[in-house]
């Protein structure tokens, strides 16, 4: 991937020197590059959100279900919309694809650096054959027509960008049914092997879920996101988090207590990191 957008960004920049195109452009099309190649080391290099094996389910999926899944690899909680990398041998949270191109699992923590990574590649593809095609169909003058050399740069340039218009559009139409839709690209295709898309629930995955709340000018910048709510992004908890949760709600409960009684609920994974645990959810291994 980065030989390719070396490639095309030198085969530009060579345009640019021999005046074939408009150095504005050029400086742009660079401009898209680095940001393309930065989104990719960020989708590459961050942690897709594995589950650690301190993961227990929040307090919401406790009350709210029995019988918690459980990963037979990993031995530890499976959070819903989980999925076993055999590749990464890890469980990541909201799992959809391990991507070869990334060398990484696509994932709750890093996928808003994919979907830059996606649309800042369509776009080099698309500003890429637009400019190409200008030169081709409109340049009438010799100070716009490419030398012999620059001219087989840019066939070759041509069919690269011409491929990763394609692929990149499949994957972004992809990408984005599954956050519309909440399935992810894995739990469609067991869906549709199994014929039960019909009966899916699912919510949509809303976008500050996936680019953070930080602001909608951090949102086309390969920056880590950041989340309201990390626990319900991640779909588990871990028994430091809880306790340091009941800590500050008992503490605004004994600054805000009144004269009437004050009720504070302990997590059950709490009390066992300071007390004997009175009861314990049951798992499903899968």
């Amino acid at each position: 991937v980065w030989l390719l957008m070396l490639y095309s960004a030198a085969t530009v920049t060579l345009l640019t020197i021999t005046n074939g195109i408009h150095p504005l452009l050029g400086m742009i099309y660079c401009t898209l590059v680095a940001l393309s190649l930065s989104s990719h080391a960020k989708t590459s290099l961050t942690d897709p959100g594995s589950v650690p094996r301190s993961a227990v389910p929040q307090e919401t999926q406790r009350r709210d279900h029995t019988q918690h899944s459980m990963c037979g690899q990993c031995q530890t909680f499976k959070p819903p919309q989980s999925h076993h990398c055999r590749i990464c041998n890890r469980c990541v949270s909201r799992m959809d694809h391990h991507c070869p191109w990334m060398n990484n699992c696509v994932g709750a923590g890093n996928m808003k650096h994919f979907c830059l990574f996606l649309l800042y590649t369509w776009t080099c593809s698309a500003f890429s054959l637009l400019l190409l095609g200008w030169n081709y169909f409109f340049c009438e003058t010799e100070e716009c027509e490419f030398t012999p050399m620059l001219t087989q740069l840019v066939r070759v340039m041509t069919l690269l960008s011409t491929g990763a218009f394609l692929f990149t559009s499949s994957m972004i139409m992809n990408v984005s049914y599954g956050l519309m839709t909440g399935i992810g690209t894995i739990d469609r295709l067991k869906k549709k092997a199994n014929a039960t898309m019909h009966e899916s629930d699912e919510e949509p995955v809303p976008l500050e879920d996936v680019f953070g709340i930080a602001g909608y000018h951090t949102w086309l910048f390969p920056c880590d996101p950041i989340f309201e709510d990390y626990d319900r992004v991640v779909g588990y908890s871990t028994p430091q988090r809880l306790l340091r949760e009941q800590m500050r709600d008992d503490a605004g409960t004994v600054v805000g207590g009144g004269g009437g009684d004050n009720y504070s609920y302990a997590p059950s994974y709490v009390e066992s990191t300071v007390g004997p645990r009175s009861e314990a959810p049951s798992y499903a291994q899968v």
